[in-house]
Parts: C-alpha cells; sequence; structure tokens
C-alpha cells in the first residue's frame, strides 16, 4: 500500500482511479432506439400493473371460511387433555400410595405433586381449551 501511496505522489495520479473514468453516453439525446429499448424493459410491468387494477373487482368475490374443523379438533384437544389429565392423576396417586404403604413418606411427595399436576391438566386444561371455542364443559 505504501508503494502505491509514493507512486500516485510522484506521479501526481489519483489513488481513485475510477472516478476519472470519462462520461461516455451521459449526454446522449433520447433516441427512438433508447426509447423503444425502454418499453421493451418496462412494457411488461406496465401491462400488468393495468391488469392488476382492471382484476382487482375479483378480490371482493372470494367466499367464506368454514372453521367447522377447527371446532372439531379443539374437541379432541379437549378429549386429550380430559384423558391425559385422568391418566397422570391416578398414575400419581398410585406411586404416592405405593410409596406410603412402604413407609416412605419423603418418596410419596413428587406422587402426590404428580396427581395435583394431572388434576391440574384435567380441570384447567380442558376448561381453557373448552373456552377457546365456546364449548360448554
Amino acid at each position: 500500500m505504501m508503494l502505491r501511496i509514493r507512486r500516485v505522489f510522484r506521479l501526481r495520479k489519483s489513488l481513485n482511479r475510477s472516478l476519472n473514468l470519462p462520461a461516455h453516453g451521459r449526454g446522449r439525446p433520447l433516441s427512438k432506439q433508447t426509447l423503444r429499448h425502454a418499453l421493451h424493459l418496462i412494457g411488461p410491468t406496465l401491462a400488468a400493473l393495468l391488469f392488476a387494477g382492471v382484476g382487482s373487482g375479483v378480490v371482493h368475490a372470494q367466499g367464506t371460511m368454514d372453521f367447522s374443523g377447527a371446532a372439531t379438533l379443539m374437541a379432541t384437544f379437549k378429549t386429550f387433555a380430559i384423558y391425559a389429565g385422568a391418566i397422570i392423576c391416578f398414575g400419581g396417586l398410585i406411586f404416592a400410595g405405593i410409596r406410603m404403604m412402604s413407609g416412605r413418606f419423603q418418596d410419596a411427595i413428587p406422587g402426590l405433586f404428580g396427581a395435583l399436576f394431572g388434576a391440574g391438566v384435567l380441570g384447567w386444561g380442558a376448561g381453557w381449551i373448552g373456552s377457546l371455542t365456546g364449548q360448554s364443559m
């Protein structure tokens, strides 16, 4: 880089040679050929914009959307939450009961929390999913 700077000062030339390029073609008048070339490039875009403006009334002719499948899907999720909550709750109670019967009350606490979690899934989960679609419990 240092050699290049020394050479520039010695030859009195600019570092950025792209600024010294002559501006050929910038001052040419608009000819038929350049106008034809510009229309050739812009023509498809103009035609697309023209037809998009004419056909905008088609957008209002769309049909309505049917959400009956979504309600059925949410009912399936609600049923799954009820069954899953019941299984988790029942499994936690069995786990805690076995631990308590063997005298290890300290080890039964996670099972009781599992039963509590299952009851939450059973009650709040199914109720929340049902409220999303306005279903009654």
